[in-house]
């Protein structure tokens, strides 16, 4: 702490705390008396750790959402690709095999086109397993797992063991 000034010194210091006042500077010597004591440790709040302390002071993303925007922006799709008449011709007699051997739920590699729910375009998928049913009301073919495929979607139908009923009895 300083020691009390006394005469001429006292009232120069005053006039100069006025005059610095007076121009917007601080009186820094406002806290001299409290400066020098110990730090105050709560007895009710645990200390912050240093890192949620850093925390604190970290930069923050403005933008929320700006990077995985540009990211969904940035992922590709393709285009669905409209099928010609011998092609949709080859699938409807592929599922008209499929529809004769259903009781023996046979296992089909089927590719469809899956559309993309944020943005245009989507990606076609390939999918392997048994066929349960084929659902003409809905379009659908529908997997003994529970999965389905729209009709329309379909691009290629394979399957290992297709034998129409009058080709099995020659």
């Amino acid at each position: 702490m300083r020691p009390q000034q006394t005469g001429q010194k006292a009232s120069d210091m005053a006039s100069r705390r006025t005059q610095q006042q007076n121009m917007g500077l601080r009186d820094t010597h406002r806290y001299d008396d409290i400066i020098d004591l110990p730090h105050h440790v709560s007895k009710r709040h645990p200390q912050m750790s240093l890192q949620n302390r850093a925390a604190q002071f970290s930069p923050f993303a403005a933008l929320t959402g700006h990077a995985d925007a540009i990211e969904e922006t940035a992922r590709p799709v393709e285009t669905f690709v409209e099928l010609d008449e011998n092609r949709r011709e080859q699938i409807n007699e592929q599922l008209l095999l499929l529809a004769e051997n259903l009781a023996g739920q046979p296992e089909i590699t089927v590719t469809y086109f899956k559309p993309d729910p944020k943005k245009d375009g989507g990606a076609y998928v390939t999918l392997r397993g048994r066929v349960k049913s084929i659902d003409l009301y809905e379009r659908q073919i529908r997997f003994a797992d529970g999965r389905t495929v729209e009709i329309e979607r379909v691009y290629e139908i394979a399957a290992d063991s297709l034998v129409s009923p009058a080709q099995s009895m020659i």
